[in-house]
């Protein structure tokens, strides 16, 4: 076989993207538009060509990224999982005590959700009971938040059962989705108080 032959042709640009990155950056605005859409009309009042006049996308380029609308809910409950966490796990990450950082933690957490509402819709209402696949997406999420969980706040002995921890963090999930429901009421420092008593079923089991 020739060099020629073996030589994989260099990817095409427009206006100096490649077709990949603006294949990655429309993903991103079918995500943004998802949260959007579904945290406002709610995500069995929204169709496919609400979200893609949100992106400013044609129906097409959704079809390009997504088989349906399920598979942008969970890429929607994704995004919006990974920033919330990434928001506590940075906050936790100058406290000292593991309680500290639990608190830290669960305020950043209501403060995200708090500060977006269609964001906490979606992590919150929006992705239950919608299928079988949706609901096993919710899961694999709150088991891969139990793992991060255990490795910012230390935790040891029973205390790292993972059964424990998504036990614990589906109590502190029903309380945001009350406190979400009654207007964001009481105050966010009363609420993180609340979880963080939940939160002592780990803390007090820890070794």
């Amino acid at each position: 076989m020739s060099r020629m032959s073996r030589t994989q042709p260099a990817p095409r640009l427009y206006r100096g993207i490649s077709q990949e990155e603006r294949r990655a950056e429309r993903r991103r605005r079918l995500i943004a538009a998802g949260i959007a859409v579904y945290g406002e009309r709610g995500y069995r009042q929204s169709s496919v060509k609400a979200v893609c006049e949100a992106a400013g996308l044609t129906e097409r380029y959704f079809y390009e990224s997504f088989a349906n609308s399920e598979e942008l809910l969970v890429a929607a409950f994704n995004a919006v999982t990974y920033g919330v966490h990434q928001e506590g796990v940075e906050a936790a990450q100058s406290k000292r005590s593991r309680k500290e950082r639990a608190r830290a933690m669960l305020y950043a957490y209501f403060a995200a959700l708090q500060r977006e509402p269609h964001a906490a819709r979606v992590f919150l209402v929006e992705i239950r009971g919608v299928s079988p696949a949706v609901d096993a997406a919710f899961e694999e999420a709150l088991r891969g938040i139990a793992r991060n969980m255990t490795r910012v706040l230390a935790l040891r002995g029973e205390a790292a059962d993972e059964l424990l921890q998504v036990g614990v963090l589906g109590s502190i999930i029903q309380i945001a989705t009350s406190w979400i429901h009654q207007g964001y009421k009481p105050k966010i420092d009363v609420v993180t108080d609340t979880a963080l008593r939940v939160s002592g079923v780990l803390l007090g089991r820890t070794r």
